[in-house]
């Protein structure tokens, strides 16, 4: 076939598919979806959740069950926002001996009707440092949270939290506000460390939070006595906010934007490499089967029944409970089940390829089986082939979401199936956390319908009986 005539063809292809309006819309869900996986180290708001997403200590500074940040916009009590601060202010001040003073300043602009859930400096140190971490309030008050000496440090991180750490520093602060009648009822594990700190500074603030908007000073300070094997850098805050990221997070604080964006892939290519495989060998099943006919025909055509008669979801689920899951096992498995979906149009259609009479003059000339198949044969085959392939992308995605619903799946990576299983596991539909289980299932949805459209257009195009232009 000549680069002229395959252009003429594709042109000709494609000037019936701009058509079908459904299928335009396919292909445009289809290239955004392309764009995700391929732009996905940049777009990802948490760069290594492919390798932590079962690391719970990577999500440890989140919010648990913490709803999407646009949720605010619908709300008229304005809940924090988790932020991470990374711009800091290094001061240095010099000591007699060598030493020196080194302090670490971070602004955090608090403007919402809620308290924080938390307030979580990270700093990285080498060698033995003593260090103190305090907040200065927007009225000029400067709460003195933690201070603890650090010894033996290799550039390692330092995690100090102000709902934990600073837990006593913040009740020991109410005490000059409240008087001891007033705080008999209550213990410094009792209040909440960020209810106290940014409250309004006055009588009554253990009982009544009133927000005490403004500029907030985070403070790390350390004594660096031999800054030639002794050091602090890298610090940053994480805000922990009652609302947090695009979709929020579930009951293991994981971002699950971060986690659907990363299942992106998984779905494309469960889907992708089941189909091609799948149709490919259906397509080549179909074709020998009507050309080779009598005794060949009947036995394969006895396969084909036997294995189109089996149900492929329990056999799924059998198959993962026995072997250790495994996201290419499955789709093996699927394939073996997947290939007859289009045996029988194939066969259809081969049986009267077979009798036209360019394929007799080929037998005539002494062309081999293999030659007929795949030179004459195999090429009328493929157009349909390709809008069989992208109409079997849906079922192999749903499969493999159910069976990673039931928690058979692949562990290892993160898929849309296994979001859905964990909220069913952490019972998100009692707890009313839609956003863990509406943008999953909505996106298994819209993959299935991407592949719909695409598929639905191009077979009302290729396939012989359906074409209407």
């Amino acid at each position: 076939m000549s680069t002229n005539t395959t252009q003429s063809r594709l042109g000709e292809f494609w000037g019936e598919f701009s058509k079908e309006k459904s299928g335009i819309v396919g292909l445009i869900l289809l290239a955004l979806c392309v764009l995700v996986v391929i732009f996905e180290p940049l777009i990802l708001p948490w760069k290594e959740v492919n390798s932590n997403w079962r690391d719970i200590n990577y999500w440890q500074d989140n919010p648990a069950s913490a709803p999407p940040e646009w949720t605010n916009f619908f709300s008229k009590t304005k809940a924090p926002v988790t932020q991470r601060l990374t711009k800091a202010n290094r001061e240095e001040v010099d000591l007699d001996g060598g030493a020196k003073m080194v302090t670490y300043t971070l602004d955090y602009k608090y403007e919402a009707d809620k308290a924080p859930l938390d307030v979580i400096f990270h700093i990285s140190g080498t060698g033995d440092i003593p260090i103190v971490v305090s907040i200065e309030r927007p009225d000029g008050i400067k709460v003195e949270l933690f201070q603890r000496f650090e010894q033996g440090l290799a550039d390692q991180d330092i995690r100090i939290s102000a709902d934990n750490d600073g837990r006593n520093a913040a009740f020991a602060f109410v005490k000059h506000y409240e008087s001891e009648e007033a705080l008999e009822a209550y213990s410094s594990s009792s209040l909440r460390t960020t209810d106290l700190l940014f409250n309004t500074a006055q009588q009554g603030m253990a009982r009544q939070f009133i927000p005490l908007k403004g500029t907030y000073k985070l403070i790390a300070q350390a004594m660096i006595i031999d800054p030639a094997n002794m050091d602090i850098k890298d610090p940053y805050v994480v805000v922990t906010g009652s609302v947090s990221g695009l979709l929020g997070t579930d009951d293991s604080k994981r971002d699950l934007a971060s986690g659907l964006i990363a299942g992106m892939k998984w779905a494309l290519l469960i889907g992708f490499l089941t189909s091609v495989v799948s149709v490919v060998i259906g397509v080549l099943y179909g074709i020998i089967t009507a050309y080779f006919g009598g005794r060949v025909d009947s036995i394969m055509m006895f396969i084909f029944q036997i294995v189109n008669s089996i149900p492929v979801l329990p056999v799924l689920i059998v198959i993962s409970a026995v072997f250790k899951p495994n996201i290419y096992m499955l789709i093996l498995v699927m394939v073996l089940f997947f290939w007859t979906g289009s045996v029988m149009t194939v066969r259809s259609m081969a049986l009267q390829i077979k009798e036209e009479t360019y394929i007799e003059a080929a037998k005539a000339l002494g062309a081999k089986n293999g030659r007929i198949i795949f030179r004459h044969m195999v090429p009328l085959l493929i157009p349909y082939s390709f809008a069989s392939m992208a109409l079997s992308v849906p079922s192999a995605i749903v499969y493999e979401s159910s069976v990673s619903l039931l928690g058979l799946g692949d562990a290892t990576i993160v898929t849309w199936g296994q979001i859905l299983h964990d909220a069913m596991q952490g019972a998100a539909v009692l707890k009313g956390l839609w956003w863990w289980i509406v943008p999953p299932g909505l996106l298994i949805a819209i993959m299935g319908m991407t592949f719909a459209f695409i598929g639905f257009s191009m077979d009302k195009i290729l396939h012989p009986k359906l074409q209407t232009r």
